[in-house]
């Protein structure tokens, strides 16, 4: 069975760099055996935002990796506070925001991006958890997509 890391590195994706705080909060904090990951929104590698509403500036597609590109955000809090993304044991639970016009019905399928790459990184028993996928009137910045989540730790 291969490691998070070594999964990681198969996929041959880029971590953006871990972003920082815009509020008075922690990225991330521990507690006993839970890492717990407060929103994350969609920095890519250059440090810019991925900007827009699903629905009226980018299409389902767009969003679906504008979510994929959270949890690489994600992973990047992650490896920058434990080191290591070996140290999680399993995904507990994803909440995803999607960030799109009201006729819009498919959060689950955006949400997916970031699910679908947590399953590739931990495998499909420890990297799917618990998970819930709602729509917002807007988002920070106008970030098509925002994510928490909790996991165990090893």
């Amino acid at each position: 069975m291969k490691s998070a890391e070594e999964n990681f590195a198969e996929l041959g994706l880029t971590l953006p760099p871990p972003p920082k705080p815009l509020g008075v909060y922690k990225p991330c904090l521990v507690d006993g055996n839970y890492l717990y990951l407060s929103g994350h929104g969609t920095v890519k590698e250059d440090s810019t935002l991925i900007i827009g509403r699903i629905g009226e500036d980018m299409d389902i597609e767009a969003g679906k990796l504008a979510a994929r590109q959270v949890g690489l955000a994600m992973l990047a809090t992650i490896k920058a506070n434990l080191g290591s993304l070996n140290r999680v044991k399993r995904v507990i639970k994803v909440l995803g925001m999607v960030n799109a016009t009201p006729d819009f019905e498919r959060h689950p399928y955006v949400i997916n991006g970031c699910s679908e790459l947590f399953a590739a990184v931990w495998g499909l028993e420890n990297g799917v958890g618990v998970r819930s996928a709602v729509g917002m009137g807007s988002l920070p910045d106008n970030i098509p997509v925002e994510i928490e989540a909790m996991f165990e730790l090893k």
